[in-house]
């Protein structure tokens, strides 16, 4: 299990969003606005979630992982499947993970919750080895 710290929630801010939407004061169109870099992430990176797209409901959500950190270099700003993400936990000192749901067929996206993973311990210099 990976020990989450700091969680956000952004539920509340889906709920309205949503509500916006079945009113018709905001188009689907503004909601349905996911990159192409992001559907590519969301089929290549992402995992099925368990709930049906609240557009189109023509199929379940894909749960994609975006990584963020000073410590993480080049690798900052990528997509990562949960073994990644656990793998990683173990080998940086803090990074942070911002969920997107995704829907393939008509582009919804919306951040679901961040979260920060990693040691928690300061990362110390670098050693290395040279001959």
């Amino acid at each position: 299990m990976i020990n989450q710290r700091q969680v956000v929630d952004f539920a509340l801010q889906r709920r309205a969003l949503l509500a916006e939407v079945r009113s018709g004061r905001v188009g689907s169109y503004e909601a349905c606005d996911a990159s192409p870099y992001l559907l590519r992430a969301a089929k290549f990176h992402g995992r099925d979630g368990d709930q049906p797209c609240p557009i189109c409901r023509q199929e379940p959500l894909t749960l994609v992982s975006w990584v963020y950190g000073d410590e993480l270099k080049h690798v900052a700003g990528s997509a990562r499947t949960p073994e990644e993400l656990a793998r990683m936990a173990g080998s940086f000192a803090e990074f942070t993970v911002y969920d997107v749901e995704v829907c393939r067929a008509c582009h919804w996206n919306h951040l679901v919750r961040s979260y920060v993973l990693g040691t928690g311990e300061p990362a110390g210099p670098r050693r290395t080895t040279g001959r």
